[in-house]
């Protein structure tokens, strides 16, 4: 089955270009959203991502239509292949249905691999040169025994607001909160 998806950014805008382009590609199902690339989850995205099945044809306008990024784009292709999946970009003239659209589409992969990798060393590399300094990285430590035993000591005394004990005892409200509740339950 040959199944577009076309979305539009705002609701303002129309998907008339984008919809007429796909069924002229032959699209049999079309899944359309007005609703910005930037947000992980769309809905009508998500349910065709539920309907596709192996040996489908995905069909989009163009690349952007399906993400925002380089590598949500690689992310949602390696899932569409998993899937037996193929997919083809009318803009871009990438199709996977043919041995150069796989071949370019392995290519753009590895560059997305290899800047993967070179992050991880930057990283690594970050890391390292950080503790040769005496930098030390990760969450620091919780507060004592003594400094929760002071913060409730203030909260019971009533003399300062949540976020005062917060800041006196270097922690987050949330922890002040969850302090509050846990001498509660005892």
């Amino acid at each position: 089955m040959i199944i577009g998806y076309a979305r539009v950014s705002t609701t303002e805008q129309c998907l008339d270009r984008q919809l007429d382009a796909l069924k002229e590609r032959g699209a049999e199902r079309i899944f359309q959203e007005k609703m910005t690339g930037t947000k992980a989850s769309r809905p009508e995205l998500d349910k065709m991502m539920l309907t596709l099945r192996k040996g489908d044809t995905l069909i989009v306008e163009s690349f952007s239509r399906l993400s925002r990024s380089t590598k949500d784009l690689l992310d949602m292709v390696e899932k569409l292949n998993q899937m037996g999946v193929e997919l083809v970009s009318i803009k871009e003239r990438l199709d996977t249905t043919s041995a150069t659209g796989r071949m370019m589409l392995t290519m753009l992969s590895a560059l997305s691999q290899f800047e993967r990798d070179i992050l991880a060393e930057r990283t690594a590399e970050g890391l390292k040169a950080a503790r040769a300094r005496g930098r030390k990285g990760g969450r620091p430590k919780a507060a004592d025994d003594s400094t929760k035993k002071k913060a409730l000591a203030l909260y019971e005394a009533n003399t300062m607001t949540i976020k005062e004990i917060a800041e006196f005892a270097k922690v987050s409200t949330a922890t002040v909160n969850r302090w509050i509740k846990e001498s509660k339950e005892k």
